[in-house]
């Protein structure tokens, strides 16, 4: 018997799709989202919050002065000086670069607005206003020579640190016979710069210095610039490998210039801090900070060889530089110490932050 096509049973359907949000699919790791450990561990200053986390605990608990309110302000303020020039530096680190000569900067800065204002009888502001083009020019030169010679950044900021160190004791004591700058205090001008470097408000009743707000907005201003910026894409671009960012468009030339000219306007801003708390400034002031700067930058999460790290770290790693500098005192232990304890929180937030980078890898 022959059955025709009209009477023919149809062929069984293949079997419908599972939905994409089915539990097969949700157990793909290509697009299933990632928890919020996860997600904490792949950030670059966990490990520094960590630390800070555990050095707050113990002076807090060997330190009874420690735990007063306007020790926290002393502690923040410590922070403060240098984490305004730890997150410029670890941009220009992220970036892939160092600035060895940042420490003595400051104080070239300082000693340019002090001695400019001073021997010509200026407005303060005239002397603030051609040391930041003078940081910035400084910045732009380290920048510029990194691009046309191809040297290391190392060498070249090591060269900038000798050339603005020897400069900073010659040319104050050309000017003023000794090596300190004269004091501005009495010029047209002081209060209202001091004003806006170096003042102090209140907060709770407790007097905080102005460069702790100062500090607290450049960070916030980094963080948008490095993860919602363009510029900051290349940051990190340029950081991973040059070459290939110059293969896909990045401008690494603007991008290096621009991250040391970053440096430079930091340095500017403590340098008038510096200036305007004190009156004057000591010429030979600034040596060695740049490794502090470099270190907090680690501690913050920063990679040595760059393409990594976030502006929050810094902050962080400044933050326990400050409680460690001012615990010591407050626990009445020998300041001589003070160095070791730093050497010691730089090598446990550098295992922790590696031991953090290779556990987010393998989840």
């Amino acid at each position: 018997m022959t059955v025709s096509p009209a009477t023919a049973p149809a062929a069984a359907s293949p079997p419908p799709a599972p939905p994409v949000s089915s539990p097969t699919a949700a157990k793909d790791g290509r697009t299933a989202r990632r928890s919020l450990g996860r997600r904490l561990l792949a950030r670059p200053e966990i490990g520094a919050l960590i630390a800070a986390v555990a050095v707050y605990a113990f002076f807090f608990s060997v330190a009874p002065a420690f735990r007063e309110a306007a020790s926290l302000a002393t502690v923040l303020y410590q922070a403060s000086v240098m984490g305004v020039m730890a997150i410029p530096v670890a941009l220009l680190m992220i970036g892939g670069e160092f600035d060895l000569s940042a420490g003595v900067a400051v104080t070239s800065s300082a000693l340019t607005a002090a001695i400019l204002s001073f021997q010509l009888s200026l407005n303060v502001w005239t002397g603030v206003v051609v040391a930041l083009l003078f940081s910035l020019a400084v910045g732009a030169f380290n920048g510029y020579l990194l691009i046309r010679t191809g040297l290391p950044s190392f060498l070249i900021t090591l060269g900038t640190f000798l050339v603005l160190q020897g400069a900073n004791l010659a040319v104050t004591k050309l000017f003023t016979g000794n090596v300190a700058s004269d004091s501005i205090a009495d010029m047209d001008g002081f209060a209202q710069a001091r004003r806006m470097f170096a003042s102090e408000v209140t907060l709770g009743g407790v007097d905080v210095k102005i460069t702790v707000l100062w500090w607290l907005l450049f960070a916030a201003a980094a963080t948008w610039l490095l993860l919602r910026t363009r510029f900051g894409n290349w940051i990190f671009a340029v950081g991973g490998s040059k070459d290939s960012a110059r293969a896909v468009g990045v401008p690494v030339a603007f991008t290096k210039i621009a991250l040391f000219m970053g440096v430079g306007a930091g340095a500017w801003f403590v340098g008038m801090h510096l200036l305007f708390s004190f009156h004057t400034v000591q010429s030979g002031e600034g040596v060695g900070n740049e490794f502090l700067y470099i270190i907090a930058a680690v501690i913050g999460g920063c990679l040595l060889t760059g393409g990594y790290g976030s502006a929050i770290g810094p902050v962080i790693g400044a933050f326990i530089f400050g409680m460690v500098s001012q615990g010591i005192v407050y626990a009445n232990w020998n300041p001589d110490w003070f160095k070791a304890f730093l050497g010691v929180m730089l090598l446990l937030a550098a295992l922790v932050n590696l031991w953090v980078r290779r556990t987010a890898t393998r989840r």
